[in-house]
């Protein structure tokens, strides 16, 4: 695939450490904040937060604007649902529930043009709304649009090193957290997810495909670092906005508090 240089899904494959976070609320200004602070790129997440496509529009355009990467955790791997964010120019896609072999390559397939099934149109935002010739937008989406597959079920651990095998396959998402509620472990004490943890992430290095992860903290993070993770995901903006204001509220009533011994 040409047309990789530069781009998003470039910097992703380098191997580089990526700090992102994941979109649950469907309005433009957390990603443009995010942006200013120095993050690499967001998550805006269809899957579990109330986005439509026109908000899921508008973000990426923002993204855009602030040179965000613009990953989104669509809602399943229906090729339709794929197309939609692609159309709008997303940098990649994140797809749950990636079980087996088969679903692995529908996606890429629905990803790509030349080596897949994406549905063509270059008059979107994706081909310059109409300004790209077919064959530029053609290589230039192949080469840039990541492709990122959720692990987050027990039955994709089976088949794991097969799902890693499939050509245009860029990432796999470590999901630990619904790993634990399928092994009935929400408190995450128990070995099993560690153990599918340590096996995801060795079967990705030994295909050379890069791991995406949601730290639980900095010694976390460097943990998996060390086992191959380069992409983390810190976090959402919601959480972001209500430890913010967990903690700014607590440092008033505590001053507030002092001061009524003076």
């Amino acid at each position: 695939m040409r047309e990789m240089h530069g781009t998003f899904r470039g910097a992703v494959l380098s191997g580089r450490k990526l700090f992102g976070t994941f979109l649950k609320i469907p309005a433009t200004m957390p990603a443009e904040i995010l942006g200013s602070v120095g993050y690499n790129f967001v998550v805006i997440d269809e899957e579990h937060a109330p986005f439509n496509r026109e908000t899921t529009d508008r973000i990426i355009l923002a993204c855009r604007a602030w040179g965000l990467g613009a990953v989104v955790r669509v809602q399943s791997a229906d090729p339709a649902a794929l197309l939609s964010v692609l159309d709008c120019g997303a940098d990649g896609i994140l797809v749950p529930h990636v079980k087996d072999v088969e679903t692995a390559r529908a996606v890429v397939s629905a990803a790509r043009y030349a080596t897949g099934t994406r549905g063509f149109s270059p008059t979107t935002r994706a081909g310059t709304f109409g300004g790209t010739s077919a064959a530029d937008h053609v290589a230039q989406q192949d080469g840039r649009v990541l492709v990122i597959a959720m692990i987050e079920d027990p039955e994709a651990l089976e088949v794991i090193d097969d799902i890693l095998a499939v050509e245009g396959l860029d990432a796999v998402f470590v999901g630990r957290g619904d790993l634990a509620s399928a092994y009935r472990d929400l408190s995450g004490q128990t070995g099993a997810v560690a153990q599918a943890t340590a096996k995801i992430q060795a079967s990705a290095r030994a295909a050379g495909k890069v791991v995406a992860i949601l730290p639980s903290t900095p010694e976390d993070a460097q943990a998996r670092a060390q086992e191959g993770a380069s992409m983390f995901i810190l976090s959402s903006d919601q959480g972001f906005l209500r430890s913010a204001a967990i903690g700014v509220r607590e440092k008033f009533e505590t001053a507030l508090s002092a001061g009524k011994g003076e």
